[in-house]
Order: structure tokens, then sequence, then C-alpha cells
């Protein structure tokens, strides 16, 4: 009852009004989206109606938006084409579906080795895209001078307007305040009805007209797969974003079968597929919206916006709508990450750069946060790789070597491990404490064993001590040293 309140009634009037704001900014963006997939605009407008209102009930995220997205709506383009639209409602359910069994598998887990400088990289490349973005509303043929006016206007309603009063979302009075100017004064401007028809009536839920065969499913699932990856890594990611902003934390799992339940419901309303929006959600949280009715109202208003109000909403000019997310690109990145680049470790700033320079290049989400990925793992096996100190005293007037290992063994420091032993030394034992190691792959096993086996060879009795539970029970099982065809099945390695 306490999270029903929490999440639901804490905060009603900012929720009313963060909602309506970011109805109004989603408008175009579904439509932008639906001519990018190469489909009719009430698709993405359906698509954004239902992942949001669906997400405001089952998602893990309160306050988190999700819609209809570009990174999702480049994925359609070819299925589109090569099949039309109900293979496109049919991909969007399995993606669903594939989503929930990822949650259900607690694949949201995963997101503990997204480093800190990949979701920085992540927010910052975002940011850029969603700049980028509007661009086209800035330079297409045609553009007029009263476009750059009304933006302006409208940056400088955003900053201002919060200095006499926070109690109405400023991204909302810019867009009232620029619709009422642009039909008052009659301008030639380029409005949310220029891109396209907005529906008449409310979505109806029909199962795609499909054949379900083993080649329609052949069809589908690759398309369905890439799907629900970039929209699980983008909806974890923007979770991840909300929760620092608001200082709250979010169940990853839970908010993968909430989108899976989202994107089901949509390609059986004819809605293509969508996942969690960095921009509306920063909009939201900007704008005072901090619970699940700030999402549901978001959803269930751009639907009433464009049924039953769609002759006032075609009105809106885009550059209204271009300076809101300006605001939110400006907003979005994280300007602290340019200061840090002196302060930060040189692998934190390759890392956070690279993703930045790949997101932005491919448009690809997921592959900057892969290559982001792959490069933290590469500099922390290395950093920790360096972590190994071994030092060795002489015993009994020169007969015995007692070495100390101190540090980690894997697959980054083994070759470190085995040269630092010294094999020439004419000695009669050798002591290895590991008192102070930990083995933690195959890799350091072999490691281990060519030690102990090139001592043996020189005919030096060879003696391991202080093995943890672990790394024993990682050596009784792989080991090959303290077998007695040790050196052969060395060799064969």
């Amino acid at each position: 009852m306490k999270s029903l309140r929490q999440d639901w009634l804490s905060n009603i009037p900012n929720d009313l009004l963060a909602g309506l704001v970011v109805a109004l900014a989603l408008i175009p963006e579904a439509i932008a989206f639906s001519i990018i997939a190469g489909v009719d605009p009430r698709v993405g407008l359906y698509a954004a109606f239902c992942i949001a209102t669906v997400t405001a009930f089952v998602g893990a995220r309160p306050g988190m938006i999700s819609a209809a997205t570009g990174a999702m709506a480049l994925l359609m383009i070819g299925l589109v084409k090569e099949h039309g639209l109900q293979y496109l409602l049919a991909a969007t359910v399995l993606t669903g579906v594939l989503q929930m069994l990822a949650g259900a598998l607690r694949l949201g887990n995963l997101m503990r080795f997204v480093s800190r400088s990949v979701v920085t990289g992540f927010v910052n490349a975002l940011a850029i895209l969603i700049f980028m973005a509007q661009l086209p509303e800035l330079t297409h043929e045609g553009v007029t001078w009263e476009v750059y006016a009304l933006v302006v206007a409208g940056l400088a309603i955003i900053y201002l307007f919060p200095l006499l009063t926070k109690a109405i979302p400023s991204p909302l009075v810019t867009i009232l305040l620029l619709t009422g100017v642009t039909m008052y004064l009659g301008l030639d401007v380029r409005t949310v009805g220029d891109m396209g028809h907005l529906p008449d009536s409310l979505p109806v839920f029909l199962l795609p007209d499909i054949p379900l065969t083993l080649e329609t499913l052949q069809i589908i699932l690759p398309v369905s797969v890439t799907l629900a990856v970039v929209g699980l890594l983008e909806s974890l990611m923007t979770a991840t974003i909300v929760d620092d902003l608001t200082d709250s934390s979010s169940n990853k799992n839970r908010e993968c079968v909430g989108q899976g339940l989202a994107n089901v419901a949509a390609g059986c309303l004819g809605g293509m597929a969508g996942c969690a929006m960095i921009g509306q959600s920063v909009i939201n949280v900007k704008s005072g919206g901090r619970g699940r009715l700030s999402t549901l109202v978001a959803g269930v208003f751009l639907l009433l916006l464009v049924v039953f109000a769609g002759d006032w909403v075609a009105q809106i000019p885009m550059a209204a709508l271009v300076a809101v997310m300006i605001m939110v690109s400006i907003g979005t990145f994280n300007w602290a990450s340019i200061r840090n680049l002196r302060e930060h470790p040189l692998g934190a700033n390759v890392v956070m750069i690279a993703t930045v320079v790949v997101v932005v290049a491919t448009h690809d989400l997921a592959k900057g946060v892969l290559v982001g990925v792959l490069l933290s793992g590469f500099f922390f096996a290395h950093k920790v790789g360096q972590v190994l100190h071994i030092s060795s005293v002489s015993l009994e007037e020169g007969r015995t070597r007692a070495y100390l290992v101190t540090g980690q063994v894997f697959f980054a420091s083994a070759d470190r491990f085995v040269a630092s032993f010294d094999f020439k030394e004419v000695i009669e034992r050798v002591r290895i404490d590991v008192s102070r190691a930990h083995f933690w792959d195959i890799t350091a096993v072999s490691a281990l064993d060519k030690v102990v086996i090139k001592f043996r060879r020189e005919g030096t009795e060879v003696e391991v001590i202080g093995l943890n539970e672990a790394s024993a029970t990682l050596i009784d099982k792989f080991a090959v040293h303290d077998k007695p065809d040790a050196v052969e099945r060395l060799m064969d390695h």
C-alpha cells in the first residue's frame, strides 16, 4: 500500500503536468520514427500510447518514459520493405516474448558489467544524437528566419520562465505560447500536421495477420532478437540514468519483463516495437515527473490529443518541439565528463570516448555499448594483471628457495607469474607460498603446472603451500603437475 501511494499518488500535480509535456513532445517523434521505419504514422503513435501505458503499470522504473524509438525504427526498415507491416507486428510480439524471457532468466543483472564510463559515453552519445536529429528542421530547404526566431524564443522561455515560477513546466509553456503566436500571426512554418496524418480512431486489438509457419519464424526471429537486445540495452541504461537523476533504484529484471509485456501489447494493437527513451525520460524528470502517473498520463494524453484534438495538435510548430529537444540534449549531456578528462584515468576516458564515437558514427546503441564493455574488460584485466608480486628468499644455506606470491593469477597475469621464477638456479627444494594469491581460471592453473614441472625437470623438489579453498578446488580439478604423466600431458598442450 505504501509503494502504491509512493508510485502513484505522491506527486500528482507535477506528474500530470510533466505527462502532458511528454505527450506533446512524443507526438512528432512517434511520427518521425514511423516514417523512418517505412510505416503509417499511426503505427508509431499507437506504439507510443500502448508502450507508455503498459510500462506505467508493469515497468520497474517509475517516471521513465517508454515508446517508439529511433534506435528500434532503424532496425525495422528491411523487414517492412521486404515483407510489410503485418510481419513487423509479428516481430514486435516476438520481441516482447524474448524480452520477458530475458527478465525471467535474470539477464538484467548483466548491467553490473556495464561500467560508469560506458554509461557516461552512452548518455553523451544520445545527447549528441538528439541534437543532430533536430538539425534537419533547421537546415531543410525553404526554412525561414521565423523558424530560427521561434527556436531562440523557445529556448529563452525554457530557461527563463523557471525564474518566475516552477509550478508549471517551462517546456509546456513554450509549446503553448509558440503555438499561440504561430496561429495568431499566421506564420508559414512547419507544424506537427506537416509530419503526417494523425489517426482519428482508437487502436483495435488484432493478432498479426501472417501464416504461422517455420518460414515466417525464420523471417522475423533475427529481427526480433536484434530488437530485443537493443531495446533492453537502451531501456536498462535509461533506467540507470533515471535512477541517478532521482536518487533511487529499480529492479532491472522486472524492467525486462515490463518492456516485453508492453511490446507484446503494442504488436497486438497495431504498434511497432519500442523501448525506454532517454530524451523523453529526462523531459519528464526535469518537468517534475517522478511517479508512474506521469508515464500513464503521457501515454493516455498522447492518444486523446491525436484522436480528439488532432486539429489543435497539428498546429504545434516543429520549432517549439526543436527548442524542447535542444534543452533535452543540453540537459542530458554529462558536462562534468569533459572537465573530468584531466582527472580520470586514461582507460576510463578511452572507454567513454570510444562509446560516444561508435554510437554517433553508427547510430547503433548496441554496438557502442558492446565496444565500451569490451574495452572496460580489457583495461580492467590489464590493470588487475599488474597487481601481482612475487618475492623470494634463500633458506637452509642456499639449498631451498621460498617464493611468496601476492596478487591475482589469471589469463592476463599468467605469463608474468611464470617469468618470475628462476628455473636455472641450482637448489634442492623450492617452496611456493600462495596464501596471499588467488588462482582464477585454467590459464592460471596451467601456469602453475608449467612452473612446478619446469623445476622438477631440473631435479628440484617443489612444494606448493597456502592454497585457498576456491583455488585448491580449481587446481585439484584441472592441474596436471600432480598426475603421474604430468610432463607428457603438459607437452601435449
